[in-house]
């Protein structure tokens, strides 16, 4: 392709050379490089294979009337679910664009138009947020088109302007929220916010199934009015629009590729200056803070114990993409908490094992982090400090947040079941512990850019947390379940699982890396 040096078309091919190049390399390599022939291989026959899945389901459901109401709501959802995962994907691909990637500041310096270097990134947010899902859905739309339905095309006109909006509406969130909070703290916020929207449907299908009978009885009856054919969400609402578009109607599908075309038009056009001034924020944000009043104040008065629990914290707060991978994690303890503060006692073993295995996997991440992967390893080996001391207050670090979070609700059940709720939290006490000390043990060092695959290269740590956790979760089930009414199966289940949980911790023991 080629194109007039400094045009858009010119900058694209450079941004899509650098997609291409990043494909194949993970995020703690320092070079890049094409990808490989065998993952070029596999992504093929991996695509070939759900053909062949979309062509038997799509044949399966040949029957189907598109013109059924119930068709439309189906579609719609599913393009609206989708959507709530774009915006989470968006998000932290404008936090890469603009903070990340180091390079802007070069373009702005050049001579190149800031119109059209915002353009482009735009441009790249919103073909990265499709890629995915036009990699999941685009089979299904070769089938239909093979077996007759052409209008099932349409996917990739309506992904692809979906993607658009969402990644419109994501830049400028993110160049909004540098003007309010600043560009450091916009790479948390951004980041918190992208978890938050790719959990929404997570979270909704989780507070509808608390509902009480009488609630659920009423809320039925306002969605079966709401759907009615002259309610507010009937066949004919522009709600359904989207999904109408999906199935291939003409009107809708213009209107929807009309409406990306202009907002992005829009976005690029009246914004550029303000992502010029939000990426001079950035750049700034790295300087010296001012100094503060009344003079310098050091505070060498903590211990030395103090001052490692509060640099390991103070480091996972600096680094937004952590957060935003360990608040995923806490998202999934929230309908727990309302299942908690239902007062049902006929889930007690259920929230009791679930606020287990729960807090166990979410003290491994942090142990990870903390333990593993350590940025200075060998400073703390050299420096003066007791390495007893410092073990020691890494472990805290990683197990106290758990069980300050678990407070609450484990609070409640004592008081609301005495005997279950100590067991609970027993169990919630000794898996935090056992999987900080198994990560202790067994860790492999590795790079806080590799969380989310730290399991690859950490296979042995991962197996033996993955036993801790099913096991303090099963006597956490079984305390529970006793403390309601003991039973026979229920007290060997806890002596199994008590067995389980030591025999998990005597194998990492036995399979300890050394320390040096």
């Amino acid at each position: 392709m080629s194109a007039q040096a400094g045009s858009i078309a010119w900058l694209l091919r450079h941004e899509l050379r650098l997609m291409w190049f990043s494909a194949g390399s993970s995020k703690s390599e320092k070079s890049q490089r094409r990808p490989g022939l065998a993952g070029l291989a596999v992504v093929g026959l991996a695509w070939l294979a759900l053909h062949a899945i979309a062509l038997f389901v799509v044949w399966r459901t040949a029957g189907i009337d598109l013109r059924d109401p119930r068709v439309l709501v189906a579609v719609s959802a599913l393009l609206y679910g989708s959507m709530t995962f774009m915006l989470s994907s968006a998000l932290k691909s404008s936090v890469l664009v603009l903070f990340e990637r180091g390079d802007l500041d070069l373009l702005l310096s050049s001579p190149l138009p800031s119109r059209s270097i915002f353009t482009v990134r735009l441009g790249t947010v919103a073909a990265g947020t499709a890629a995915l899902y036009l990699f999941f859905l685009a089979p299904f739309a070769h089938a239909g088109a093979l077996l007759g339905h052409v209008g099932w095309l349409a996917v990739y006109p309506v992904l692809l302007g979906t993607a658009t909006i969402v990644a419109c509406a994501a830049m400028l969130m993110t160049l909004g929220l540098v003007r309010l909070i600043g560009a450091r703290r916009t790479r948390i916020v951004a980041q918190v916010i992208g978890a938050l929207a790719g959990a929404l449907i997570f979270i909704l299908s989780q507070l509808f199934a608390q509902f009480s009978r009488s609630m659920e009885t009423r809320a039925a009856a306002a969605f079966a009015r709401a759907f009615a054919e002259d309610g507010a969400l009937g066949a004919g609402s522009p709600v359904w629009l989207p999904g109408r578009a999906l199935l291939g109607e003409p009107l809708p599908l213009l209107g929807l590729v009309a409406l990306a075309a202009a907002v992005f038009v829009f976005t690029a056009a009246r914004t550029h200056r303000f992502f010029v001034h939000g990426l001079q924020q950035a750049a700034s944000s790295s300087r010296a803070a001012r100094r503060p009043a009344g003079g310098l104040r050091f505070g060498f008065g903590r211990s030395l114990f103090t001052t490692m629990l509060l640099k390991e914290w103070r480091l996972i707060l600096r680094d937004p993409q952590l957060i935003s991978h360990v608040a995923l994690q806490l998202i999934y303890l929230l309908p727990l908490f309302f299942i908690i503060f239902k007062r049902s006692e006929v889930q007690l073993p259920a929230m009791a094992a679930g606020l287990t295995l729960l807090c166990s996997s979410l003290t491994a991440s942090l142990a990870w982090i903390i333990l593993s992967a350590e940025d200075a390893p060998d400073l703390l080996r050299l420096s003066p400090a007791p390495p007893g001391t410092v073990r020691n207050a890494k472990l805290v670090a990683a197990v106290l947040p758990c069980l300050v979070l678990v407070l609450a609700p484990l609070a409640w059940l004592i008081v609301r079941a005495p005997l279950a709720g100590l067991g609970a939290a027993g169990a919630v006490t000794g898996a935090v512990c056992a999987s900080a000390v198994i990560v202790h043990w067994c860790g492999r060092p590795g790079l806080r850019s590799d969380y989310v695959a730290r399991g690859k290269g950490d296979l042995l740590s991962s197996i033996l947390g993955m036993f801790n956790s099913l096991s303090w979760g099963a006597l956490a089930w079984c305390l529970a379940s006793i403390a309601a009414g003991p039973t026979d199966r229920t007290v060997v289940g806890a002596a199994f699982a008590a067995m389980g949980a030591l025999a998990t911790l005597g194998m990492s023991r036995l399979f300890r890396r050394p320390r040096p």
